[in-house]
C-alpha cells in the first residue's frame, strides 16, 4: 500500500517537473514567434506606413490588432518548439533515461503535457472563434486607410513637390529652423491651357491656425499668370510684390479620419464561427434555387418534353435501354452531333446570367467554408504538433534554441505549406473542403505516430552520434 502511495506520488511530482519544464520555453517561444510574424508582416508593407506622418499611438494600435490576429498561427509553432526543447532538455540530461529506467513509458510522462496541449487548443478555438475576428476587422480597416493615406507633407531643397493636385514647389534652401525659406518657386496649374508661376527670393513657411493649410509668407518675388482660351490671343501678366501670400490645403494628408469598421463586417475572415454558418446555409439556399431555375428553364426547351406521358415526373426511374450510340446509325452521328452542340451552346447562353451569378455564389461559399475549417485546424495544430515535438526532443536529445530551432522550422514550413496548398486547391474547387483543408493533418498526423512509436523503442534515427559510430565502423570493415 505505501509503495503504491510512493509511486503515485512520484508521478505527480514528474507531472509537474514537465509541465514547469515546458511552461518557461513556451511563453518565449511563443513573444518570439510573434514578434518575428509581425515583423514579417511590416516587411512586407513597411512601404505604405513611411513618410506619413502617422503617430506613435496609431502604429502601437494597429501592431496591437495585427498581433491578435496573428496569435492563432503563432501558438502552434510554440507548442512545437517548446516540446521540442522541453524532451531535448529532458533527454540531454538523461532524466528521461532514469524515467524510463523506473518503469514510467514515454506515453505516460508526456500525458500531462499532452493535456496541457489539448487546453492550449481549446483555447486557440475561443480566441480564433470570437477574438481573432474582431482584431482582424480593426486590423484590415486601418491597414486599408494607411496603405490609401497621402504621404506626410515634406519639402526638401532643390527638389520638385507635386503631391499637391495642381502645384508645384520648389525650395532653393532652407534654414535650420525650417521655417526661413529662399529661392522659391511655385508652380501652378489650373487647366491644360493656362499655366502660372511664381518666384520669390525669400519667404516664411509655417502651418495655419486651423492645422490644415500650409502658408507661404513669400518676400521680393514675381507672379506670372497667363490668360487666354484655344481660339483667342493669349494674354500674359507680370506682377511683382514686396509681400505675397500664398496657402496650400493640406487636409487630405496622411490619416485624417477612420474608416467605419461596419465596411468589412461581411468579410468570411471577420465571423465567428456561428456567423459563418449561417452565411454558408444562406448561400447554399442561394445556390439551390438558382439550380432550380436553371434546371425548369433548360427542361422546358428541351423537344422531348412534348412527346411525354402526362404521368411521367422528373427523377423517375428511367427504363433499361440501350446506348444510344449503339442504336444510331453512322449517317446520322455526326449530324446529331452538331445539331447537340448547337443546342448545348444556345442553352449556355440563354441561361449565361444564371449560371455567372451560381460560380460567383459557389467560390463565395468556399471561402466562407474555408473560414470555418480554418478556426478547427488552426486549434488543432496545437495538438498535431505537440505529437511531432515532443516524441522528436526525446529522440535526438539537444536542448536550447539551436538543434531543436531548426527542427521546429523545418515540421513548422512542411505544415505551412501543406495547409496553404490544401487551402488553394480546395479555393479553386479542385479538392473538396475536407481533403483540401485537412491535407496538413493526413501528413503530419502519420509522421508524429512514427516518430512516437522510435521514440518508445529509443530509435537513433535523429542521432547524430549513431551515424558516426556506423560511418566509423564502415571504415574500419574497409580496411
Amino acid at each position: 500500500m505505501n509503495l503504491a502511495f510512493v509511486k503515485i506520488t512520484v508521478i505527480k511530482k514528474l507531472d509537474i517537473l514537465v509541465i514547469k519544464a515546458f511552461i518557461g520555453p513556451f511563453i518565449a517561444t511563443f513573444f518570439i514567434t510573434l514578434l518575428v510574424l509581425v515583423m514579417q508582416f511590416f516587411w512586407l508593407y513597411i512601404d505604405d506606413f513611411v513618410g506619413k506622418g502617422l503617430g506613435v499611438g496609431l502604429i502601437f494600435e494597429f501592431i496591437g490588432y495585427q498581433s491578435t490576429s496573428l496569435v492563432p498561427l503563432a501558438l502552434p509553432l510554440a507548442v512545437l518548439l517548446s516540446s521540442l526543447m522541453t524532451f531535448g532538455n529532458l533527454g540531454e540530461s538523461y532524466e528521461l533515461v532514469a524515467v524510463k529506467s523506473a518503469g514510467i513509458s514515454l506515453l505516460r510522462f508526456m500525458r500531462p503535457l499532452f493535456i496541457v496541449s489539448f487546453l492550449i487548443s481549446c483555447l486557440a478555438f475561443l480566441f480564433t472563434n470570437y477574438i481573432m475576428p474582431i482584431a482582424a476587422l480593426k486590423s484590415r480597416t486601418m491597414l486599408t486607410d494607411i496603405v490609401y493615406a497621402k504621404p506626410s507633407f515634406d519639402l526638401k531643397e532643390g527638389v520638385f513637390y507635386d503631391k499637391i493636385p495642381g502645384f508645384s514647389i520648389k525650395i532653393g534652401k532652407k534654414e535650420k529652423n525650417d521655417s526661413v525659406i529662399r529661392d522659391i518657386i511655385i508652380y501652378e496649374q489650373k487647366d491644360m491651357l493656362q499655366d502660372n508661376f511664381i518666384v520669390a527670393s525669400d519667404g516664411i513657411m509655417r502651418i495655419a491656425d486651423n492645422k490644415k493649410d500650409l502658408e507661404f509668407n513669400l518676400k521680393n518675388g514675381w507672379r506670372y499668370e497667363e490668360r487666354g482660351t484655344p481660339n483667342a490671343p493669349t494674354e500674359f501678366i507680370r506682377l511683382g510684390f514686396k509681400e505675397y501670400r500664398k496657402r496650400f490645403d493640406l487636409s487630405t494628408f496622411g490619416l485624417q479620419q477612420r474608416t467605419a469598421d461596419s465596411v468589412n463586417k461581411n468579410n468570411a475572415r471577420m465571423l465567428s464561427m456561428r456567423q459563418l454558418n449561417v452565411a454558408i446555409d444562406s448561400i447554399k439556399k442561394v445556390n439551390a434555387r438558382i439550380g432550380d431555375r436553371v434546371k425548369s428553364e433548360v427542361f422546358v426547351q428541351m423537344p422531348f418534353t412534348a412527346n411525354l406521358d402526362s404521368n411521367w415526373k422528373v427523377g423517375s426511374t428511367p427504363l433499361k435501354r440501350k446506348s444510344f450510340d449503339a442504336i444510331l446509325p453512322d449517317s446520322t452521328k455526326l449530324s446529331v452531333e452538331q445539331r447537340v452542340n448547337n443546342k448545348i451552346a444556345t442553352l449556355q447562353n440563354s441561361n449565361e446570367a444564371n449560371l455567372s451569378v451560381f460560380k460567383e455564389e459557389s467560390r463565395t461559399l468556399r471561402l466562407y467554408q474555408i473560414e470555418w475549417h480554418k478556426k478547427l485546424t488552426l486549434s488543432l495544430a496545437c495538438v498535431v504538433l505537440f505529437m511531432i515535438g515532443a516524441p522528436l526532443g526525446s529522440i535526438i536529445r539537444k536542448g536550447g534554441l539551436g538543434t531543436p530551432m531548426v527542427f521546429a522550422i523545418a515540421f513548422f514550413m512542411l505544415f505551412y505549406f501543406s495547409s496553404t496548398s490544401g487551402e488553394k486547391f480546395a479555393k479553386e474547387g479542385s479538392w473538396g473542403m475536407v481533403p483540401g483543408m485537412w491535407f496538413s493533418f493526413m501528413i503530419l498526423i502519420p509522421i508524429g505516430v512514427f516518430l512516437t512509436y522510435k521514440a518508445m523503442h529509443d530509435s537513433q534515427v535523429f542521432n547524430k552520434d549513431f551515424y558516426t559510430r556506423f560511418f566509423k565502423r564502415l571504415n574500419f570493415r574497409k580496411r
